[in-house]
């Protein structure tokens, strides 16, 4: 369940995410900035989701949704993308909604809500923040380029398992997000960056979800098949 080797694309994004432990502590970045882009990266993370389901479904037309009994119903590319959309959507409002009223930066930087953060993020961060935004953006953009398009990983990839990635890492960070509001609330965010940019890189890059959801699928096909 952990990976064995990183990859290049893996130590680009360690890299990326030990630049804001630099910045807060010794470039006066602020804390409660640089978590609000790591909310904003659960979305990042989300949109480069459905740009794979997207691509695989260029290739893979159908693939299975559920199992019963042995029977499978199958669906397209797009139902994924609409179900990914809504329900992925619905935990990043929850998580993005508990930040902004803990961490009490919907007081002091005038955000209305969850939904004025996403609409105009730009004007609630610092041009630094927004360079590591961007870092963020580009680094998960290598990473799906690396290893998904170029090495055709994209052909025979399930559907189901590129939609659920993603949730095993928001979960994490549901948790993450309401400890981390308390400590920025208390003035302690040197400290918890330096914490939380650890787990983060030991979430993202050493936890191998893609193979933690294989084996709970080939689990679930072995528990289906015991019981016909």
């Amino acid at each position: 369940m952990l990976k064995r080797k990183l990859s290049s694309a893996d130590l680009f994004l360690i890299a990326v995410n030990l630049i804001p432990v630099w910045g807060v502590w010794f470039n006066g970045w602020n804390a409660r900035e640089v978590f609000m882009v790591y909310c904003l990266e659960t979305i990042v993370i989300g949109l480069y989701t459905l740009l794979k389901l997207a691509i695989a479904g260029l290739v893979i037309k159908k693939d299975v949704w559920q199992e019963t009994n042995g029977n499978n119903s199958s669906m397209p590319a797009w139902f994924f993308m609409i179900f990914f959309t809504v329900h992925y959507g619905f935990f990043v409002a929850i998580q993005l909604s508990i930040f902004l009223s803990i961490s009490g930066a919907e007081r002091e930087t005038g955000i209305a809500n969850a939904w004025d953060f996403l609409v105009h993020f730009n004007r609630y961060l610092s041009p630094n923040s927004l360079w590591l935004l961007g870092g963020l953006v580009a680094s998960y953009g290598f990473i799906t380029l690396k290893d998904f398009v170029l090495n055709g990983a994209f052909r025979t990839a399930s559907l189901g398992i590129i939609m659920f990635e993603p949730y095993g890492r928001i979960f994490v960070q549901q948790f993450t997000v309401i400890v981390g509001s308390l400590f920025l609330g208390m003035g302690a965010g040197k400290v918890f960056i330096s914490l939380f940019a650890c787990i983060k890189i030991f979430i993202d890059v050493v936890v191998n979800y893609r193979s933690i959801i294989e084996i709970m699928a080939q689990r679930q096909k072995k528990s289906v098949s015991s019981k016909q």
